[in-house]
């Protein structure tokens, strides 16, 4: 969940760590700090608050060194404040951790025991000192660091540099994902490729349970039973430019206006628009022998997978079984012979997905993935990957990965459908030719920002909110609530519309605004129902719709977006787009960090 950042340079290296940083920290902004050895000797800065708290101090007190270590924090252990920001260090040895340490009360008891004092309430300054006490006994920062890894429990990424050395660097991982970088002449650290594209293009990812050495000219690789490894050296096509806000106010309000473009590159990497077929890349195993999918993911990506069951057992005629990856791996659930788990993630490295990943495995399943980071953990232990083509995601609350992900599983739940003989040739290309036309739609949608600004307005003084769906826009007011909840710290809450009558509508007055996502298909008349039961209580309606649903409605809604009418198959990649614009528009007037919501980090990367 936290970023880290190490570069053994040739100048001096605290801008370069701290604009890293900036890159990183999406993943948590609690507090920042570096270090580096200046002189010899562990020199730190560090602040609580937003990384321009640290910038501004380093202004006042540079940092100087060729070799450092920074990070970015989301808070685990102990409250935001500088004492427990990191890096923590002592004299000898200086760290920064992404993980849990979960062991660590007993590893403190015993190091208070022997006389060390801890100044923080975190469990990563017991591994500085455990490490710290291996120096002492006059190990080498390598033996120190290899004693110490393997009496932790938990998961960990951790950047290390010590007193006196001046080109060395000690990386290790173990859940948490970690990757080396190669310069001319420098090493790099890196929670993942983004922190590390303006400073090199080749990447080598650590395996789970690797820990590495690096000085400015080599890098040795170990694994988890300390025997030296090779890993494999990718070339990352990331640049520095890739994560500019390009104009907009805020990374959330362009990654939602780049949906079009993205859900395009996506199209074209699965979808043939001449043939109308679906290609998939070479899977593995056959998609009409699979009997049984299990879908698995957390949050938003949890929300395409509801989206996705709809398709699959609709179109597909196959059995879906849909999941929370926190959940699911403590289930121990029996999976069927022959089936197949879908696990998604945008960053490929969600802990809880990636454990669930590891059960599905042990039971046999087939394992498909879906990721915006073909590199990452998840991607590497899957049997095979599909690519989302968003691009890098910056702002908290996704958008784009979460359009892309839908798009994916569209295309496969066609593939998977004409594998299984459930659809013909012709369906199969009407299916796909409301596929291509999806990026031209969700271009029209967003001549609709300037009116859900307005109704933005009349909803950011409310406390509650409610968003109503049936079928494939079910999982969307779900999502709709999610985003309100998260960018602007209202409580909001999805639900079937068809439930409202079985307790919720309890919470219907006239100071409840209720959005309805209703595109026009099977349910629009049930969905118009529920949402006269809804009026009829006094609920602020906002229907959102399209020409034929806004008619069987008419004028009693309090507000109504009219969008294009496009086949319902397609109806969840586009309604997205009103409901993350008119969360945004809601939480810039009520004044919160859009991008970076209190006590949320991009990447999560702890249980």
């Amino acid at each position: 969940m936290c970023g880290i950042i190490g570069i053994i340079g040739k100048d001096h290296v605290a801008n370069h760590l701290v604009d890293a940083l900036r890159r990183l920290e999406y993943r948590g902004y609690d507090s920042a700090g570096i270090a580096t050895i200046q002189n010899g000797a562990i020199a730190r800065r560090r602040a609580e608050g937003k990384l321009a708290n640290l910038d501004a101090r380093l202004c006042d007190e540079a940092l100087l060194g060729t070799t450092g270590i920074g990070h970015t924090r989301w808070a685990t252990h102990g409250v935001p404040n500088e004492v427990n920001a990191h890096p923590h260090s002592t004299d000898r040895v200086a760290l920064v951790h992404n993980g849990i340490i979960e062991n660590f009360m007993e590893l403190r008891a015993e190091l208070v025991e022997l006389g060390h004092v801890l100044a923080s309430d975190t469990d990563t300054e017991v591994l500085v000192h455990l490490i710290d006490r291996y120096l002492q006994d006059g190990l080498s920062p390598q033996d120190a660091t290899s004693a110490a890894l393997k009496r932790l429990e938990g998961a960990f990424a951790l950047g290390i540099i010590f007193a006196g050395e001046t080109k060395l660097m000690i990386g290790a991982r173990r859940g948490s994902p970690l990757a080396i970088g190669i310069g001319d002449g420098e090493m790099y650290l890196g929670s993942d490729a983004i922190a590390l594209a303006p400073l090199t293009k080749t990447i080598i990812y650590l395996d789970d349970g690797d820990w590495a050495v690096l000085t400015d000219a080599d890098y040795i690789i170990y694994d988890k039973t300390n025997q030296e490894v090779a890993r494999e050296v990718r070339q990352t096509g990331l640049t520095g430019a890739a994560i500019g806000k390009g104009g907009y106010r805020h990374f959330m309000l362009k990654e939602i206006y780049e949906q079009p473009q993205v859900i395009g590159d996506t199209l074209h990497s699965y979808v043939n628009p001449v043939t109308r077929v679906v290609s998939l890349p070479e899977l593995g195993f056959d998609l009409a022998a699979v009997t049984h999918l299990t879908l698995i993911a957390c949050g938003t990506s949890y929300y395409a997978c509801l989206t996705a069951k709809y398709w699959f057992e609709t179109i597909a005629r196959i059995p879906v079984e849909v999941d929370i990856a926190s959940e699911f791996r403590y289930r121990l659930a029996p999976l069927p012979p022959d089936g197949a788990t879908l696990v998604i993630s945008q960053s490929g490295e969600t802990i809880d997905t990636l454990a669930a990943l590891r059960y599905a495995r042990s039971q046999d399943q087939k394992i498909l993935s879906i990721v915006n980071v073909p590199e990452s953990a998840i991607a590497r232990e899957s049997d095979s990957v599909l690519q989302t083509y968003a691009g890098p995601e910056i702002g908290v609350a996704s958008t784009k990965a979460f359009t892309t992900q839908l798009t994916v599983l569209a295309c496969l739940t066609i593939a998977m459908a004409h594998a299984r003989g459930t659809i013909d040739d012709p369906e199969r290309g009407r299916l796909v030719g409301a596929l291509t036309e999806v990026p031209a739609r969700a271009a029209e949608i967003l001549n609709h920002d300037e009116q859900l600004a307005q109704i933005a307005h009349d909803i950011a003084e409310a406390r509650d909110v409610l968003y109503l769906g049936r079928g494939t826009s079910y999982p969307l007011a779900l999502e709709g609530a999610l985003k309100l909840k998260e960018i602007s710290y209202i409580h909001a809450e999805g639900y079937a519309a068809g439930e409202m009558k079985h307790g919720p509508i309890a919470l219907i007055d006239e100071t409840v605004p209720v959005v309805v996502v209703a595109p026009t298909d099977n349910l629009i008349d049930k969905t118009v129902s529920n949402v006269q039961e809804v009026m009829a209580r006094g609920g602020r309606v906002i229907f959102l719709s399209d020409v034929v649903g806004a008619s069987r409605l008419g004028s009693a809604a309090e507000a109504t977006v009219t969008l294009p009418s496009v086949d319902p198959f397609v109806t969840p990649l586009l309604y997205a787009i009103p409901v993350q614009l008119l969360a945004y528009h809601i939480a810039v007037i009520k004044g919160t960090d859009v991008d970076q919501p209190r006590n949320l980090a991009k990447s999560v990367t702890v249980e």
